[in-house]
């Protein structure tokens, strides 16, 4: 039976990127995978054809689809809309939250022919591969109450940062899970100093630590783990963390890689259904001139083969297929340097899907 792949184009640079994707997609089919696509509209795109960022028609495919390949969202010319629920980003969070994709797999995989382009000397990023299991439709991003009000004569901004037991033990498995494939090492961020609810968080992964004998956990303030980050990297497996510090860290750790260009990103339900995505976001300011970076999502695409479609050796192909044309000397303005060839973002895309094709 036919997967049905849905494909969010979105905004920016949203509909460059997705185009890119698509043709390797297009290329896994003629391979032999069983899949069907449709694109529908969500972000600036919903809120300016249907006056809202997640039309209900764009809810109703995503929610038949078993899986989601979105480019991005968002722009200035939404930024002033006085209605927070109209704006770009609830589309994102409203599928985030209808879908129930909880946990956000966000890997930092530095591609050894870009040791060059990170912003920290190669023998400090050579070699780094950490997984971001960051949990995704929890915390202060949904927590209520939330609003602006006036009090005592003047305007006061709050949001309510909570998790309950089991939204925490929910991503710590994945987490857990996912350190038992990889290295055996998860490290646990928090702010238990100072914040209730992390010491809860803290509370749980060492509940859960004892089932998982085989992976060693640590804890870390989210302080200290921002500067981890930038000091020694590789000292991280799998790090696991709430939606805020989760959003922050992933991001941080995006450029080590030397772009944030280069980073995929899942995020799945408790059925495997997931919507893939690249790190980075719409990028308005270079919309339209061929400067964007797709490889972050055909790796997006490679993630969505790996986990919600079961085709482990698709996603590899398409992986080597990056590491190939990364090795070709191709590269978008992004990770570009003297000795290497910048090309457009269709000439990566189209480079990407000729190694493919040829693996």
């Amino acid at each position: 039976m036919s997967k049905k792949i849905l494909v969010l184009p979105g905004d920016g640079i949203g509909p460059e990127i997705t185009t890119e994707a698509v043709k390797i997609l297009n290329a896994c089919r003629d391979a032999g995978l069983d899949v069907e696509l449709e694109q529908a509209l969500v972000g600036g795109a919903g809120y300016d054809a249907e006056g809202d960022p997640l039309p209900a028609a764009t809810l109703d495919k995503a929610r038949n689809a078993d899986a989601i390949l979105l480019g991005a969202v968002g722009g200035p010319q939404w930024d002033t809309l006085e209605d927070l629920s109209k704006r770009p980003e609830k589309g994102l969070l409203g599928l985030r939250k209808n879908l129930n994709l909880f946990a956000n797999l966000r890997p930092a995989l530095l591609y050894p022919q870009l040791a060059e382009a990170s912003t920290l000397k190669p023998e400090v990023v050579s070699g780094l591969d950490i997984m971001i299991v960051r949990e995704l439709t929890g915390g202060i991003y949904f927590g209520q109450p939330r609003g602006i009000e006036e009090r005592d004569g003047e305007r006061v901004g709050y949001n309510t940062y909570v998790y309950s037991e089991s939204e925490i033990e929910r991503i710590g498995r994945v987490a857990f899970e996912m350190a038992q494939k990889r290295g055996g090492k998860l490290c646990s961020v928090d702010k238990a100093n100072v914040l209730e609810v992390t010491i809860l968080w803290r509370e749980v992964m060492n509940r859960l630590a004892p089932e998982y004998p085989d992976v060693e956990l640590s804890h870390m303030y989210v302080d200290n783990a921002a500067m981890q980050l930038v000091r020694a990297p590789k000292q991280f497996d799998v790090v696991v963390t709430g939606n805020m510090f989760g959003d922050i860290l992933s991001d941080a750790a995006a450029m080590l890689t030397g772009s944030i260009g280069m980073l995929p990103s899942a995020s799945l339900n408790e059925h495997q259904q997931g919507m893939y995505e690249p790190c980075h976001g719409s990028a308005p300011d270079i919309a339209g001139q061929g400067l964007a970076n797709p490889l972050a999502t055909i790796l997006s695409v490679a993630m969505m083969l790996r986990y919600s479609l079961g085709q482990a050796e698709l996603a590899a192909r398409i992986e080597r297929a990056v590491g190939q044309v990364l090795d070709d000397g191709l590269r978008t303005a992004d990770i570009a340097y003297p000795g290497t060839r910048q090309v457009s973002t269709r000439e990566m895309g189209d480079a990407v899907l000729a190694a493919f094709l040829e693996a």
